[in-house]
């Protein structure tokens, strides 16, 4: 069952499925009905993050360093938590620029250096080859152990040659596979419809392949998760591989482990092919930032589980990184077996097919065209004739690709695990991220800096990880890892500086990438970026502001024809069309300037195909005239910002105006109310003051003109203009009092007094009109003193305003008043309560109001007018404020009427300037 020929069947069947699934989504996008236009899709593409080193190395890593393989995991997952505000912005700004890979990115960003984008491409194949070689030897691994168990397999032999060595045919296999896979269009910022499918349905196979063993592992193997952990309990050399201890360099190499997995995850080629240029909608990141870490967890859920499974029953004797093969194995199983190995199959090549054509396409848009551009021949070629090239370039690059891969494995691929080899490529991976994420958020990044940073980062990278293997695999003396160079112990690889106990990724990374980020900054910060360098830094550094990426910066000119001309050169008759086909009136008379929209259309075409700094290239080429200068540019990106802070104030402004308007509304309509109060004051007003005018002109001129009228009819007529009289005055002293206080000129005499004497005097005052109406007037005094500050006279005013408004509102049948004073606090309060209808709470306040009354429709005399002018409590309140107190409305608790209470504060024990302390007034 597990023979060679059957393993090979299963693989190659398991390949064709897989190019079957690409096929059909091709042909689904070609009919207008995408298959990666789901956010699931989207998510689980991602997950080609999870490679043979999740697969089989986690494990190993695991059995070795315990919970340590976890940070691998938690960068990634901290780096989706961020994705609205990072991986957003880059593919926004990827697909406006038609960006194609990483390092056309990093290219586009700094001016679209052509130099800086073959910088990037070369560190990247450097980098990323012992990835491929991890990928080549977990598959070549996985099959000598599924074919070959229970006795081990060499893999590599001194003498074997290369065309007896399985992976030589392996990385053969799989360039095939790679090139009729993802080479079938020019256009590498077209997305890869038919890839993306078959790399979200190959995470689905892994994922269940390795539960599958996972659960197998800890349900029949053990009984359970209880049975696997107390067995190892009992052997202390397994209980610490469950600690933090065991993470290599401390809590430093937790640090530093987190860092490297969060910047390799957004810097790895493969993973910003399937985070940025294959996204179809920046709105799927919503559900990729949760979806990919539910992903990551899971599948690493059983990881311990089945390490420490295979340290148990394996006495930790076989190779860790296998055991998720020799665990099913060693139970006798063989379907088991080969599902694990389509699963790791699944993990190593969705990795190799993603990272080889992300390569392939920095290869030639990077390195290749650049050189092609300078052949006079190539620019006489044939119509279309150049396309052909370029998808030719592409497929030698795969090819090139993998078997440099296959050279790594081949020279010291088994000197490491799995989990080592990986870690390496993360470390170089991560030299891109300086020049990637400052430079999306700080325009003054120019390209001397990134370049310079990124060489140096690159040389203490290969110096401190990629040379020491060599040295170890003996192809070259091992002496200088102890001794240095020549003898200088400060420059050890793994101790540099004398920088020792450090794990080599964590020491690695701090040199590398702080050489890297200061060399960057330090020499931005003292050079003069270029022109389009500045344009581009405000592109990108703005990208998230709407309408930016959109601005057109051409100002030269050229002709229609032109650009057709040139577009079908490189791109062929198909796709010049599709371009002009976007743009109305293009395609009538070649001999019109085109305009600056088509100009723009056809680089991004161009870039689309070349890369951006090829596509800027060809584009200067047959756009007559200068290159927008700096000012210019300046001038449109401001245009641009101007209009959109210009949108952002006049929606605010437009806010504003609303709220704004509501409230003079209200406003207008408290005036309308205000004038009807004022109309309704003054036409009593006017009335009060004639009625008593009245009374006394009558009264006197009949006094005037009967001279023997009887002296008792005399006197009467002489007092009701005595009290008309005082009435009168009364209403003008209201009126002047009301004016001294909204004026600020209302004079008080403030001193030591007694408010307990003051509310007898008041109560006195009163005490017969409160009589003559039939009102029943209670008092009820609580402190034997009540010492505060204030007028006298104002404020037994107060006092009598108060007791003449409840006797006057009190019931028609046994009005009663009730005055209350009580000491509340370090305050003394004045209540006045009468039996009447009451205030209504929305009223309580109103009648505080000038000009304001409460109308009551009631028996009586006053049927049918206001009683008072209306400014007795508002005068009152005015004096009470005035003295430190307040003045308010509730409702009666004992009387069930209203209730107007006057609260001033004590008087404190000596007040200053007084001198003396009155008793009584």
């Amino acid at each position: 069952m597990r023979s060679g020929l059957v393993v090979l069947l299963l693989a190659f069947g398991y390949l064709a499925l897989l190019f079957v699934i690409a096929a059909w989504g091709d042909r689904r996008a070609e009919q207008g009905r995408s298959l990666i236009g789901s956010p699931t899709v989207y998510a689980l593409s991602i997950a080609v993050y999870c490679t043979a080193w999740t697969f089989y190395g986690s494990v190993g890593r695991a059995a070795q360093f315990g919970p340590s393989f976890l940070l691998i995991y938690l960068g990634p997952t901290l780096a989706m938590l961020m994705a609205p505000f990072v991986i957003r912005k880059m593919v926004r700004i990827a697909n406006a620029q038609r960006l194609t890979s990483i390092a056309d990115f990093i290219s586009a960003r700094y001016g679209k250096s052509s130099s800086l984008g073959a910088l990037v491409t070369l560190i990247a194949l450097i980098g990323i080859t012992p990835y491929i070689a991890l990928q080549l030897k977990a598959i070549t691994v996985s099959h000598a152990v599924l074919v070959n168990y229970p006795q081990a397999a060499e893999l590599h032999l001194a003498d074997e040659r290369f065309w007896t060595d399985g992976s030589f045919w392996v990385a053969l296999v799989l360039a095939v596979f790679i090139i009729l896979f993802g080479t079938r269009h020019l256009d590498a910022s077209e997305r890869h419809e038919g890839m993306v499918a078959a790399i979200a349905f190959e995470s689905l196979v892994k994922l269940m392949a390795f539960l599958s063993v996972g659960i197998f592992t800890v349900f029949v193997l053990f009984n359970g998760p209880a049975d696997l952990f107390s067995r190892v309990s009992e052997m202390p050399e397994l209980t610490r591989l469950l600690s933090l201890e065991a993470v290599p360099g401390g809590a430093l190499g937790w640090v530093g482990m987190l860092v490297l997995a969060f910047l390799a995850f957004l810097t790895l080629p493969r993973q910003f092919q399937v985070l940025v240029v294959e996204n179809v909608d920046e709105r799927h990141l919503r559900r990729a930032s949760w979806l990919f870490p539910l992903y990551l967890l899971v599948i690493n859920l059983l990881v311990i589980p089945i390490a420490l499974a295979g340290l148990l029953l394996g006495d930790g004797a076989g190779d860790p990184d296998s055991f998720v093969l020799t665990l099913p194995l060693s139970a006798g199983l063989a379907g088991l077996p080969l599902l694990v190995f389509i699963g790791g199959l699944s993990a190593a090549t969705g990795m190799m097919i993603v990272e080889t054509i992300a390569l392939s396409t920095m290869v030639s848009n990077q390195l290749v065209m650049p050189l092609l551009l300078r052949s006079r021949r190539l620019h006489l070629s044939t119509r279309g004739e150049f396309a052909g090239w370029l998808l030719g370039i592409r497929r030698v690059a795969i090819l090139l690709i993998l078997l440099l891969g296959y050279l790594y494995h081949a020279l010291i691929g088994e000197t490491y695990s799995l989990v080592t080899i990986g870690l390496v490529s993360f470390a170089a991976a991560s030299q891109f991220a300086p020049a990637l994420l400052i430079g999306m958020y700080w325009r003054g990044a120019n390209r001397r800096g990134a370049a310079l940073g990124m060489s140096v980062g690159f040389l203490l990278w290969a110096w401190t990880l990629l040379i020491p293997g060599f040295a170890q695999s003996g192809w070259l003396d091992p002496g200088f890892l102890e001794h240095g160079p020549w003898g200088l112990e400060w420059l050890r690889p793994y101790a540099m500086f004398g920088l020792e106990g450090w794990d080599i990724y964590t020491h690695s990374l701090l040199w590398s990438l702080g050489a890297n980020v200061g060399l960057l900054v330090g020499v931005s910060l003292f050079t003069r970026p270029s022109p389009l360098e500045q344009t581009q830094a405000a592109l990108f550094t703005e990208a998230l502001r709407p309408g930016l990426m959109q601005a057109s910066l051409w100002q030269g000119q050229t002709t229609r024809g032109e650009l057709r001309a040139l577009l079908g050169r490189y791109l062929g008759d198909a796709a010049t069309a599709r371009v002009f086909a976007q743009h109305p009136g293009a395609a009538t008379d070649d001999s019109q300037p085109a305009p600056a929209a088509l100009t723009v259309r056809a680089e991004q075409a161009l870039a689309g195909s070349l890369g951006s700094a090829s596509a800027r290239v060809l584009t200067d080429s047959v756009v007559r005239g200068e290159p927008p200068d700096l000012a210019s540019i300046l001038s449109i990106l401001d245009t641009t910002s101007e209009t959109l802070e210009v949108n952002r104030r006049l929606e605010q402004k437009s806010t504003e105006l609303a709220r704004t308007s509501e409230e003079l509304r209200a406003a207008n309509d408290r005036l309308r109310e205000l004038d009807r109060l004022k109309d309704e004051f003054v036409a009593m007003v006017s009335h009060e003051l004639r009625t008593p005018l009245t009374s006394i002109r009558a009264f006197a001129e009949i006094l005037r003109d009967n001279q023997d009228l009887p002296d008792e009819k005399r006197r009467h007529f002489l007092d009701v203009v005595v009290r008309e009289s005082q009435r009168l005055s009364r209403l003008i002293e209201e009126i002047l009092d009301l004016a001294r206080l909204e004026s600020g000129r209302l004079t008080l005499e403030p001193k030591r007094l007694d408010l307990v004497t003051l509310v007898h005097h008041s109560v006195d005052a009163v005490q017969r009109l409160q009589e003559n109406r039939g009102v029943t007037l209670e008092v009820v005094i609580g402190p034997e003193t009540a010492p505060v500050i204030g007028d006298a006279d104002r404020l037994e005013q107060v006092i009598i305003n108060l007791l003449d408004n409840a006797g006057k509102f009190a019931a028609d049948d046994a009005p009663r008043v009730l005055l209350r004073l009580d000491r509340h606090k370090d305050h003394y309060r004045l209540a006045v309560e009468d039996n009447g209808p009451g205030i209504s709470p929305d009223e309580r306040e109103r009648v505080f109001e000038k000009f304001h009354q409460i109308a009551h429709q009631e028996s009586g005399e006053t049927r049918g007018r206001p009683r008072g002018s209306g400014l007795g409590l508002p005068i009152s309140r005015g004096i009470v404020a005035h003295l430190g107190g307040r003045l308010w409305v509730e409702g009666a608790a004992r009387l069930g009427g209203a209730c107007l209470v006057m609260e001033l504060p004590q008087a404190p024990a000596e007040a200053p300037g007084t001198g003396e302390e009155i008793a009584e007034t």
